[in-house]
């Protein structure tokens, strides 16, 4: 039995937190783990950021509601579910990810929670576990699953060295310096005849 395990942000819907930065004129918010391997040194930096600036919990989850998948994203999806079970194993949060999912016909995703006060300030973040996707690929390689994971950045690397087969898509150059042992794909079309041979 096969399952694909996907990335969310940059790989089927653009950055949330890049997306606020341009409406909040903030260009610091455009940091992801693109940047910063370290994803509680990223979430600290962020949090930090908001307070600064007075970004609440309503701002951010504004900018979600904005965005859209990206082009092809729901019908990669839809093919993909032809021919495997599929997971989002993502390091965003349930309360920004639910207006985009929706848009993606609902997909079973494993992420994060956010502490939110009763002002609408985001307090802190939960992680679901250290190490959260390497620890979803083994969970259910303990299933009998082998896994095809794609992912697009640093946070993603541990689920692609726990699968069976990893693969990234659209990654950053720094990524691939950095990782050059995976196989990558450039767009939707690539990504598909990479899972068709892994059957």
């Amino acid at each position: 039995m096969k399952i694909a395990c996907l990335d969310f942000e940059g790989v089927l819907v653009p950055e949330i937190w890049v997306n606020l930065a341009e409406q909040t004129k903030i260009p610091e918010f455009r940091v992801t783990t693109r940047d910063i391997a370290d994803y509680d040194q990223l979430m600290c930096y962020r949090l930090d950021l908001m307070k600064e600036h007075k970004i609440s919990y309503h701002d951010l989850n504004k900018a979600a509601e904005k965005l859209d998948p990206l082009p092809g994203a729901l019908e990669f999806l839809i093919w993909l579910r032809g021919h495997y079970q599929v997971a989002i194993i993502s390091d965003t949060f349930y309360e920004l990810a639910g207006p985009l999912l929706s848009k993606l016909d609902n997909p079973m995703t494993l992420c994060h929670r956010l502490t939110i006060g009763s002002d609408g300030n985001i307090i802190d973040y939960r992680l679901r576990q250290a190490d959260p996707k390497r620890h979803c690929v083994k969970a259910f390689q303990s299933l009998g699953y082998e896994v095809a994971a794609a992912g697009d950045s640093y946070n993603d690397i541990s689920m692609l060295e726990q699968a069976e087969n990893g693969i990234l898509f659209q990654p950053s150059e720094k990524v691939v310096n950095d990782f050059p042992n995976f196989p990558i794909a450039l767009d939707y079309e690539e990504l598909k005849a990479m899972y068709l041979e892994l059957i």
